[in-house]
């Protein structure tokens, strides 16, 4: 295979489970010039790291101009497309992964909707990362959901580390990242507990209007929302177990079931019991 020649390969994961996070799919391609792909919704996060070459990435009215070692993120439901360019068409790596943890982890990594696109400095480690992962589903053995889990989360590793190292020279920027990732934290933490923004922001030390807004900023959501979201995920989970709803919404931070049924059903468009019912007699719909 000469240099820059189109090619394209992906491995599935033919034992995907269904945990926190689970790897679907991982593959490679070096792409034609112009080659592009969408506008497409998908049902499922994915991540394309870049190799080498140059490409456009386009997402909720933004386009972003990506080179080596760059990542672009997509989200369920969002519409995206994506182009090589002309003179240098990028070759990429992705992953698809899905699970009731995925947006709960990006966010801890500051990768949102509004903000899909990471940089990476170790350019071998996670190219290294990348084809480990490929080469595991390939390989189809018993263990592979776990080994491809395990990696899943080396390469979230690295983007955090990549995080890290990318915002310590600026100040300011890196305090404020700070404070979200560490309000992200308290949050995931504390959800079933009844707790406030103000106790969040004093447990902190930080302004609650400050804090507020930089996370809102940085998260595309508002602590309350970003708080009720957690919630909602983890009560959607615990409705498959034999618990009532009231130990549900006890559990998930809510003193009244009935004010927890009523969110709930705002957030997905039916009741608990409903939910519980549609899980009864359909329990492997992943997309309930």
């Amino acid at each position: 295979m000469t240099a820059n020649q189109p090619f394209h390969s992906v491995a599935f994961n033919p034992h995907p489970g269904k945990g926190e996070l689970s790897v679907l799919f991982s593959g490679q391609e070096q792409t034609k010039p112009l080659h592009g792909v969408g506008p497409q919704v998908l049902d499922y996060h994915l991540v394309h790291y870049v190799v080498s070459g140059r490409g456009t990435f386009r997402c909720m009215g933004k386009e972003y101009q990506l080179t080596q070692g760059s990542s672009f993120f997509i989200f369920p439901g969002e519409l995206v497309s994506y182009s090589s360019d002309d003179s240098e068409p990028w070759s990429y790596r992705w992953m698809g992964f899905k699970g009731p943890k995925a947006d709960e982890s990006l966010n801890v990594l500051g990768i949102s909707q509004h903000r899909p696109v990471a940089v990476t400095r170790n350019h071998r480690k996670m190219r290294a990362l990348f084809h480990q992962l490929e080469r595991t589903l390939q390989l189809r053995q018993t263990q592979c959901d776990m080994e491809a889990q395990g990696y899943l989360r080396l390469i979230l590793a690295q983007y955090a580390q990549d995080l890290v190292e990318n915002t310590a020279p600026h100040g300011e920027t890196s305090g404020i990242q700070q404070q979200v990732e560490q309000a992200i934290r308290w949050l995931t933490f504390q959800y079933h507990q009844q707790i406030s923004i103000e106790q969040m922001a004093q447990s902190l030390g930080y302004h609650r209007t400050h804090l507020s807004k930089m996370f809102k900023q940085h998260t595309g959501m508002s602590p309350m929302n970003f708080l009720l979201k957690i919630r909602m995920e983890r009560a959607r989970l615990l409705l498959r177990e034999p618990l009532t709803i009231e130990q549900v919404a006890s559990s998930v931070g809510f003193t009244d079931p009935l004010y927890f049924s009523k969110q709930f059903r705002k957030w997905f468009g039916r009741s608990p019991s409903e939910y519980r019912q549609d899980q009864t007699v359909n329990p492997y719909d992943c997309n309930q």
